[in-house]
């Protein structure tokens, strides 16, 4: 039999020669490794999905099971330090997962295994995305903000609940409220919590509660959606936008416990209050009756001594009275009343007399002051030296007026005095150059020159010899 596969490296060419030496043997290891080293390098990371078998836990922290569909298996490890991903999750035989490894061999056995670097159960993958997608888009909207959470009643009469009738939630929740609370009316609202369809019928079930009127039934306080764990498959149908629109818009404040305390759903972050359990939204709307009744008796007790010391203190109050002179004597103080208003009756009126006359007096000569101090007699004053004003500044003006025309008339004649009109009329003469240049000396005059002379009573023009 002629194998078609070269364990050194590759395929035989169909027309190849047969080497010259002998055929390569190799060891079991040699082979083992070479398939190893051709699976890691031809297959590498893979993620696989399929059916949990012989599932196996060591004592070291090492999980061994077999990952299997209708067809093949595969064998899987998943060792310690990845392990603690399990915890939460749903992983035992039968379970559908989903892994992400490096594809192998193991060598001492000869058989190809799958080394598990990541598990999550199946679908989880693309339903936490969904998840995420949904929670981001209704956060920005605003669905979720803390300030549209409304509180609850401290002492809610009746619960209305959404859930299945005939689940563990239920029977938790009734049992832990009305063990610590009895007398509160609970409202069944019967939904499936699982399964196509079921997350309508919660929205709907939200809905009519919110608007008890056409079920014609009484309102509820509160509104608790509830159901109990599972998977994130199980518990999907919490995480639709119907059922998260449904909660934001119920006028009834709403309170969402959903699976266990590690499982958060879409209806956690919507709703007022998030309980982690069933039990936990009962003991939230539930007051321990134990404890109500502590309170009402320390405030009895409270009540009770407080009335008694104002009790007591009327009792001294009225004893007082009654030993006052008004029980003992009542005619003698009302005797003594009727002088005293008599008394103070005749103050007034002489008091009154005495402020009226002083004010009288005061008034006489407040007028007598206004009239010394009388406004035209003031005027008269002012106008009269505004008289003496205008004559002294009369008399000033002419005055000054006077030396002014005086100093004129001396500037004036000393000004005749200089003119050259004067000089030229006592027989002085001045001559001008053909420019009309002022001539003072005989030597600036040339021969042939014009000039000009002036007289008083005219000019004479003359050539210089």
């Amino acid at each position: 039999m002629q194998l078609d596969f070269d364990l050194r490296g590759g395929p035989r060419v169909a027309d190849a020669q047969p080497p010259a030496v002998g055929p390569v043997v190799l060891s079991v290891g040699a082979l083992t490794r070479k398939v190893r080293e051709l699976i890691e390098s031809g297959v590498g990371e893979v993620w696989v999905e399929g059916e949990v078998s012989n599932l196996r836990r060591q004592a070291s922290g090492h999980v061994y099971f077999t990952l299997k569909d209708a067809t093949s298996q595969v064998a899987c490890v998943l060792f310690a330090g990845q392990a603690a991903q399990l915890r939460g999750m749903k992983f035992a035989d039968g379970a559908q997962i989903q892994v992400f490894g490096q594809v192998t061999v193991y060598e001492a056995r000869g058989n190809y295994q799958i080394i598990v670097r990541q598990v999550q159960e199946r679908g989880a993958g693309a339903l936490q995305a969904k998840f995420e997608e949904l929670k981001r888009r209704l956060a920005d909207e605003g669905i979720f903000r803390p300030e549209r959470k409304r509180p609850l009643p401290r002492f809610p009469g009746r619960i209305g609940v959404v859930t299945s009738p005939t689940g563990a939630a239920i029977r938790d929740f009734l049992n832990v409220l009305h063990r610590r609370q009895k007398g509160i009316g609970v409202v069944i609202f019967p939904v499936r919590v699982q399964g196509k369809g079921a997350a309508a019928e919660i929205a709907e079930a939200i809905r009519l509660l919110g608007n008890p009127a056409e079920l014609g039934m009484e309102p509820v306080d509160v509104i608790v959606v509830t159901r109990g764990g599972g998977s994130l498959e199980d518990l999907w149908e919490f995480n639709e936008e119907a059922v998260a629109r449904a909660i934001a818009a119920s006028p009834v404040p709403v309170v969402s416990a959903v699976g266990h305390e590690i499982d958060f759903t879409i209806s956690d972050f919507a709703a007022d209050v998030r309980a982690p359990t069933p039990s936990a939204a009962a003991e939230i709307l539930s007051a321990d009756a134990g404890e109500l009744l502590e309170h009402l008796g320390h405030f009895s007790s409270r009540l009770r001594h407080s009335v008694a010391s104002r009790l007591d203190a009327a009792r001294a109050q009225v004893v007082g009275f009654r030993r006052t002179a008004l029980f003992s004597e009542p005619r003698r103080i009302l005797q003594q009343s009727r002088q005293d208003v008599d008394r103070l009756s005749d103050d007034i009126h002489r008091g009154a007399g005495d402020w009226v006359r002083a004010r009288r007096l005061h008034v006489e000569r407040s007028a007598g002051t206004l009239s010394s101090h009388s406004p035209t007699k003031q005027i008269s004053l002012a106008l009269a030296g505004l008289v003496q004003f205008q004559t002294a500044m009369r008399q000033c003006s002419e005055n000054r007026l006077a030396n002014a025309r005086s100093g004129i008339g001396r500037h004036s004649a000393v000004l005749a005095a200089l003119s050259p009109s004067a000089a030229l009329a006592r027989g002085y003469t001045m001559t001008h150059a053909a420019d009309g240049t002022l001539l003072r000396s005989a030597n600036v005059v040339a021969s042939g020159q014009t000039i000009t002379t002036k007289f008083a009573d005219g000019t004479v023009c003359s050539v210089v010899d």
